[in-house]
Parts: structure tokens; C-alpha cells; sequence
């Protein structure tokens, strides 16, 4: 009977905690990130998305060493999911192009990359071109990759042989865009 009540009591504070209004969400934390990945001062967070898709890569001759080969990188293409799993947006490329379901859409120049965990891309902060079109990315100023899994060259040899094979690999990435304040 106890435990009933106790239940009773938290389910009842918890519809009244969340019919109080919006729930507030938490600005990202700058300061769990490497400092070269940052976003400057002045800046606020927009939108927070979940990009899932894949990266391909293209087996080509090293530039300047003919006779030795890499995995390129050649282009994303990625969803991009709100924190509740509904689709929001694309990630697509060349050029890395990040487009809102709204049609406005931006592309953007690396500013900084940094480690993330082994196996994974690196975290990368990129300053935002002007939008494209009105909407979502009307305004947006910097978009952070983190929270990185997967995405990175395969792991299979490239060389003459396989010279021009593309490789897809899955990944997934939080992608937070700014706007200034």
C-alpha cells in the first residue's frame, strides 16, 4: 500500500511538472569540448540535431606521390533528426550543405577540427556562408560536429588495384547550429 501511494504521489508531480509549460532546454556545454572546437563568444545555440547517414570515400593516388594511394573523402549524406528522432533536415555534399525541411539551407567553411574517441570522425566547428532561402537557417552563424560515431576511411587497403573504388561507411553526429545573440 505504501509503495502505491509513493508511486501515486510521483506520478502525480510528474503531470504536474510537465502541464506547468514548456520544459526548458539546457544551453550545450561549450566547456566539455576542445577549446579549438568552441563556438566564439556571442553566439547562442538554435537547434540541436542528430545527423545519421553515411560517408563515402574514394580510393585515389596520394597528390604529389603517384605511386601511393588513400582513402578520400568525398561526401555525406545524412539525415538530420530533432532529440525527439523526427526528421528535421539533410546533410549532403560537396559542398557540405545542411538543409531544414523548411528549404532553407547553408553551407560553411571549417574553421577547426579536434580529436574525437578512436574509430570516429573528428569533431569539426565550421562558420556558416549567409542561408539560402528563409527559415530555419536564416541567421545561422556556426555549426559544431560532436558527439561523433563512426564515419571514418575504411579500413580495407587501397592501392593501383582498386584505384577509383568508393567505400560507404556509416556514421552519426550531433550537429548544433548557432546564431549570434
Amino acid at each position: 500500500m505504501m509503495i502505491r501511494t509513493a508511486l501515486a504521489a510521483s506520478a502525480t508531480a510528474l503531470v504536474a511538472a510537465c502541464s506547468s509549460g514548456p520544459m526548458m532546454m539546457k544551453p550545450y556545454d561549450q566547456g566539455m569540448l576542445p577549446g579549438a572546437v568552441q563556438v566564439p563568444a556571442g553566439n547562442k545555440v538554435a537547434m540541436e540535431t542528430v545527423g545519421v547517414g553515411e560517408i563515402t570515400y574514394e580510393c585515389r593516388a596520394k597528390a604529389g606521390a603517384a605511386d601511393q594511394f588513400e582513402w578520400v573523402f568525398v561526401g555525406p549524406d545524412a539525415r538530420l533528426l530533432d532529440r525527439s528522432g523526427k526528421q528535421v533536415g539533410k546533410y549532403y555534399g560537396p559542398p557540405a550543405t545542411w538543409e531544414n525541411m523548411d528549404g532553407s539551407k547553408v553551407t560553411a567553411t571549417q574553421v577547426a577540427v579536434a580529436p574525437a574517441m578512436a574509430g570516429s570522425i573528428p569533431y569539426q566547428l565550421v562558420k556558416a556562408n549567409p542561408a539560402m532561402g528563409s527559415g530555419m537557417m536564416t541567421g545561422t552563424t556556426y555549426i559544431q560536429r560532436v558527439a561523433t560515431q563512426g564515419g571514418v576511411a575504411p579500413a580495407m587497403p587501397c592501392a593501383a588495384g582498386n584505384m577509383g573504388n568508393k567505400q560507404i561507411v556509416k556514421y552519426q553526429a550531433d550537429y548544433i547550429f548557432y546564431k549570434a545573440m
